[in-house]
């Protein structure tokens, strides 16, 4: 499967997601992408998976599911 793009790296502030796509840093407001993620616990934030083509990411403990282009729509 051919990546679309390349997540780098993913961190949280308090109420921000940083999210590092192709040697760009994104920060993206947690009330506006995702209530789950705001109230998540840091554990439940920092487990989670990539899909393979690197079209969105997954947090199985919340059972949250956010596509790239949900979040640059």
């Amino acid at each position: 499967m051919e990546k679309l793009n390349n997540i780098e790296s993913i961190h949280f502030t308090t109420d921000a997601l940083l999210i590092e796509i192709d040697h760009i840093v994104h920060q993206l407001d947690l009330k506006v992408i995702s209530k789950k993620l705001l109230n998540a616990t840091e554990a439940e934030r920092n487990n989670y998976t990539i899909s393979p083509a690197n079209y969105g990411i997954h947090w199985p403990m919340i059972d949250e599911d956010i596509s790239l282009d949900f979040l640059f729509k």
